[in-house]
């Protein structure tokens, strides 16, 4: 039986009046890519930083790889990398320097951060780039020297919000193909998502709405449950019958 890395029970967070994110009841297990989708203002990003230990809930709990998000935010933040839409990259600064300067940040050892770095660089194509200016790279190449930034302290549990808005398909693709080989290394990956093809990667999929998971399943379940072709015909059928009620 594999280990549950991701855990939420009741988990709530509101801003004044507004539910972000109403009783959400969530196990991902260790090694699955789960994939969060939902129109703008859905919950997605403030799921994310609630289970960074970014924010604090409202109510309900939360665990990460055995970590209580708020008991053990310092902890838990040993075992994630967390990939925000505006990941911090120094455009002035170059590849390397970039990853080094994310290495002392998270504390990883000169002596043992060299294999790591070429591992990193070569796993992304970056290495024959690793003396250019962060700032003259391609958005396709940024979100990968982000990546590889995030992933420089080997952590279990890998949180992309969004990791390729605005990125070019065959950039896209190529990311992708990066974050599969980490389920070799048994990493769990959980990806907030705005493109319905990425989605359909995914081993388990979230639908939110309005701060509520209306669906949780694989994606071929979800398009059958709905008798159609696409996971986008899907959403739309659910939403439509959430908003019906």
């Amino acid at each position: 039986m594999k280990m549950i890395t991701i855990k939420t029970d009741g988990l709530t967070k509101n801003f004044a009046s507004l539910v972000a994110v109403d009783n959400l009841n969530l196990q991902i297990e260790q090694g699955e890519i789960f994939g969060l989708v939902g129109p703008d203002g859905a919950g997605k990003s403030t799921t994310m930083r609630l289970l960074t230990g970014i924010l604090d809930p409202t109510s309900g709990e939360a665990w990460v790889y055995n970590k209580h998000t708020v008991k053990e935010a310092e902890p838990l933040k040993e075992c994630i990398a967390y990939m925000s839409q505006r990941f911090g990259l120094y455009e002035e600064l170059t590849v390397i320097e970039n990853i080094n300067f994310y290495a002392d940040v998270y504390g990883v050892v000169r002596e043992k951060r060299a294999e790591s770095i070429d591992r990193l660089l070569g796993f992304s194509g970056l290495l024959p780039f690793k003396q250019r200016l962060a700032g003259k790279l391609s958005g396709g190449m940024k979100q990968k020297l982000g990546l590889a930034c995030a992933l420089i302290h080997t952590p279990k549990v890998l949180f992309l919000d969004e990791p390729t808005n605005g990125v070019d398909p065959v950039s896209r693709r190529d990311f992708w193909k990066i974050l599969y080989g980490l389920l070799k290394e048994k990493v769990t990956i959980f990806c907030s998502t705005c493109y319905l093809d990425e989605a359909e990667r995914c081993h388990r999929v979230g639908l939110m709405h309005k701060g509520k998971l209306l669906r949780c399943d694989t994606p071929d379940a979800i398009k059958n449950e709905c008798k159609v072709k696409t996971l986008e015909e899907a959403f739309i059928t659910i939403i439509k019958e959430y908003e019906s009620r």
